[in-house]
């Protein structure tokens, strides 16, 4: 079977759907300790613990963050940057006590370190592994294109799947609209981004504060390749080269909040959303999970600090007016079970399997209100092997691939994976919802170009009323054997495969008089 990605690219699991008003009623509201003090202990603190970066959630305005501010150097901490506005302060320290100093100062929500590893460098792993385009694939499939076709553009099953070849012949999106991939970073040069590449809307928070060095966004070399592809499907130019995105008039920038290593982290993933709320962001793509806990549960600490600060700032960038978008994840598990295994937690040191109630215990981004949660489908239109399902978990379904084993395209297409762009002005196949994600990315990219002062609760109805439903069908037996590999919950209008349905590219660029008044 064809590669799908790594569980790290598997993009978060467990939305609590598709929420129109923002509630952080699951969150811890009050402080770790009913009794507060008004500052760090006054006895010398210990320094000699590993470097680790922390989060600090305050209560209040600017006044508060100031005195918490202070209370964090003499706690031994360092303050990296502090974003006020949504009171969600980043430091290091090597404080072996330093969250649980913090945890006790007077304005502090809560406080949690963010990873398990010492701010060390390390080795350069690949997440996910890309199949290359073949010079004999581009010239067959350039052999076949038609007139208005980019060359590749005839093994993009997935376009006409939700029918953005058809909506291309109405509308290739504005470009006035911006859509950030929040990734590990993207490659302007690529001559299929480079004409719709937003650099005032892009920079790099690796750190946990914006970098808008030129470049910063880019993977440097040995580092993945997934933001790049993600940015493909989304906006690639049709500009008579290469392939086509979904959107393919619109902007696309680049947010890099992966480390060399490809972790994740809850700091930058914080800088992320704050930046592109205030930089003029319509959509972000999020086909990650923060690192380290697969699941972060608000029994823990340290956890529920991490679900607080990423909340806060999706949160921000919603009411700002974009629309965050993410994928459902890659291990085939029924999110809305009563439990799940987590065997992978924490995955920057030594993991240790628990069981978690998903009610209790949530994966971030994809988890928190108000995100856009996405399955995959594969070329037969069915949820692909991989896929997380859930039912009242599930948003929407998009193309994400499949091995030609369980779902092998029409021809001309020969693969069963998504074609985007690859750094160097490449272009390859990947699979999974990190792949699906960015085709819902792009849809919301074409009602935001069709209703632009449609607010981003407006945008998530649109895209629901406007996706085609699809129900359950018959017994999921992907691999054929005769064992049922999935179970399928719901109706024909909203079920644990594919939610509302898949999403509809051309119903996306018409101006929906029905679906305008039910928004």
């Amino acid at each position: 079977m064809a590669h799908l990605g790594s569980r790290r690219m598997r993009a978060l699991t467990l939305p609590v759907g598709l929420a129109l008003t923002a509630s952080l009623g699951f969150l811890p509201t009050g402080p770790a300790s009913a009794a507060q003090v008004e500052d760090t202990p006054s006895a010398a603190v210990s320094t000699d613990g590993p470097k680790l970066s922390y989060v600090v959630n305050t209560r209040g305005g600017h006044g508060t963050v100031k005195q918490v501010r202070k209370a964090i150097e003499r706690a031994g901490g360092t303050v990296v940057i502090a974003y006020d506005r949504i009171g969600v302060i980043v430091a290091h320290s090597q404080n072996p006590q330093f969250a649980q100093s913090m945890r006790r100062v007077k304005g502090v929500d809560s406080a949690g370190a963010t990873r398990t590893n010492p701010i060390v460098p390390q080795a350069t792993k690949d997440i996910g592994v890309e199949q290359p385009l073949t010079a004999q694939q581009e010239r067959t499939a350039a052999a076949q294109a038609t007139a208005g076709q980019d060359p590749m553009e005839p093994l993009q099953w997935d376009l006409p799947a939700i029918k953005a070849d058809k909506a291309h012949e109405k509308s290739l999106g504005s470009p006035r609209v911006t859509v950030a991939v929040i990734d590990t970073g993207v490659d302007d040069t690529h001559p299929d981004l480079a004409p719709n590449f937003d650099r005032s809307a892009s920079a790099s928070c690796v750190s946990g504060a914006p970098d808008t060095t030129e470049g910063a966004w880019r993977p440097a070399a040995g580092e993945s390749d997934h933001g790049t592809h993600v940015a493909g499907t989304i906006a690639a130019a049709k500009n008579g080269i290469g392939v086509t995105g979904v959107a393919p008039g619109v902007k696309v920038a680049g947010i890099k909040v992966s480390t060399p290593s490809g972790f994740f982290y809850t700091e930058s993933v914080v800088c992320g959303f704050v930046w592109a709320a205030e930089h003029g962001v319509d959509v972000t793509n999020n086909s990650y999970y923060t690192d380290p806990w697969l699941y972060n549960c608000k029994n823990d600490p340290d956890q529920a600090a991490l679900v607080e600060a990423v909340a806060r700032a999706t949160q921000y960038a919603e009411r700002k007016g974009t629309v965050n978008v993410a994928a459902a994840g890659n291990s085939a598990e029924d999110l809305a079970a009563d439990t799940l295994e987590d065997m992978t937690s924490p995955n920057d040191t030594t993991p240790a399997a628990r069981t978690i109630d998903p009610k209790q215990c949530f994966d971030i981004p994809t988890m928190l209100p108000g995100v856009v949660t996405v399955s995959a489908t594969g070329a037969k239109g069915l949820k692909a092997s991989y896929s997380n399902y859930g039912n009242g978990v599930i948003d929407v379904a998009a193309p994400g691939g499949d091995s030609t084993v369980y779902q092998a395209p029409e021809p001309p297409a020969t693969s069963g994976l998504i074609l985007s762009t690859l750094p160097g002005g490449k272009y390859g196949y990947k699979g999974g919802t990190s792949m699906a994600s960015p085709h819902v990315a792009g849809v919301v990219a074409l009602i935001k170009s069709t209703h632009p002062y449609a607010s981003a609760a407006a945008v998530k109805a649109l895209l629901t009323l406007e996706a085609d439903a699809k129900a359950c069908g018959e017994p999921y037996d992907i691999d054929g054997d005769g064992k049922i590999d999935a179970v399928c919950e719901g109706g024909k209008n909203r079920n644990g495969f594919y939610g509302a349905g898949v999403v509809d590219a051309l119903d996306a660029v018409r101006w929906c008089r029905r679906c305008a008044a039910s928004a």
